[in-house]
């Protein structure tokens, strides 16, 4: 029997989708949510320069190079045979890689924030690079995002600055008749570092420890985030299912986030604010028609012609790499039933749980310049 094409293309969707949560782990809960389009701060907002490093740090030599091409079809193919990709960043050793990463990822990973965080022309998430470095001996993974840092400084001659301003985001609450949620039997558990990829698995460095993914014949996507949860997801026509026996809240909020922006960029981040500390089980079903209508009302919010924050390459009158600031009314109001599934919010509400607009403070990474093109090896 032939494999369904559309069954093949949403493991890809899905596979860019898990690539984009590893890089959204929480780098600290409560400071993140969606920048504004402009990297113009407001007289509320706390500029700060980057502080010069006591020591730099840089990678001993390293290689920057355009990604090939994902062929997506065959991707999938391989995907579902059990042979998986290896994407994103991996630290081994004293070898470090980063695959398929744009240059805002790249500086997602080197600043230690997620990509909602960073404000800058629209160029940023376009073209993708293959990194490939050596660290210097006695070098640890915790050094690698400061070398990142030199390297994206040398050879994209990226220029940053940080503000922090209040941003709209949408917060995971408890309900008024309180949470419907079932306590998982098990607590989740770190990831070992050194057990041998499964057949069907692949690992990433994400900024609080290793994610493992792996994938299944019948399309689900299992992801381990270690003290965060185990979910997985499966599309299924216009339906997203999502499933996990253990999951905090947390790791709960990075799921819908991740739901969300497969709609597009423009999704404001989910963040947790129930106050439950357990893991529990939690399963969802959610229609992606609602999703993509949310995505457009965000979008719309946006408006057009926004500029980025940047001089030099990164000048020009293109969108924010950012997430958006939109009002958010009209996204709710766009949820819409309509396929498979529930909308976003009304699967929230079984759990006793409710998304709130709110607003709080971010503090995020204003790209001031950057190359497009790096400098040669």
């Amino acid at each position: 029997m032939v494999e369904p094409l559309g069954r093949k293309l949403s493991l890809g969707v899905l596979l860019s989708a898990t690539v984009w949560m590893v890089l959204t782990a929480p780098v600290g809960l409560g400071q993140a949510s969606a920048p504004q389009p402009s990297a113009t701060a407001s007289p509320a907002a706390t500029v700060s320069s980057e502080p010069a490093p006591a020591a730099k740090l840089e990678f001993d030599v390293a290689s920057v190079r355009p990604s090939a091409p994902l062929d997506m079809q065959k991707l999938a193919a391989d995907m579902q045979a059990g042979k998986m990709p290896r994407m994103g960043p991996h630290v081994d050793g004293l070898r470090a890689e980063y695959t398929y990463l744009t240059l805002k990822d790249l500086i997602t990973v080197a600043y230690k924030v997620k990509p909602y965080q960073i404000t800058g022309p629209a160029w940023l998430a376009t073209d993708h690079f293959d990194v490939v470095a050596k660290m210097p001996e006695g070098s640890t993974k915790d050094d690698a995002p400061k070398m990142l840092q030199t390297l994206l400084a040398d050879r994209f001659k990226v220029v940053i600055h940080r503000e922090t301003q209040e941003h709209p985001v949408l917060a995971l609450v408890v309900g008024k008749g309180g949470p419907k949620l079932k306590d998982s039997p098990a607590a989740s558990a770190p990831i070992d570092e050194d057990a041998p990829l499964a057949k069907g698995e692949m690992k990433m460095d994400g900024p609080d420890g290793p994610v493992r993914i792996t994938t299944h014949p019948d399309g689900t996507m299992t992801e381990n985030m270690g003290k965060q949860g185990i979910v997985t997801i499966k599309m299924d026509g216009q339906t997203i299912h999502v499933n996990a026996d253990t999951m905090t809240m947390s790791g709960f909020a990075d799921t819908l986030t991740t739901i969300m922006q497969m709609g597009g960029g423009g999704s404001k981040p989910v963040l947790d604010k129930t106050e439950l500390k357990g893991n529990y089980q939690v399963a969802v079903d959610i229609s992606m028609a609602d999703i993509l209508a949310m995505a457009r009302a965000e979008m719309g919010d946006l408006g057009v012609g926004a500029t980025g924050g940047a001089t030099g390459g990164a000048t020009g009158g293109a969108s924010a790499a950012g997430g958006g600031a939109g009002s958010g009314t009209a996204a709710k109001e766009a949820s819409d039933p309509g396929g498979g599934g529930a909308t976003v919010y009304a699967s929230v509400e079984k759990l006793g749980l409710k998304l709130e607009q709110r607003k709080a403070p971010v503090e995020q990474i204003i790209v001031d310049s950057a190359e497009k093109t790096p400098t040669e090896n």
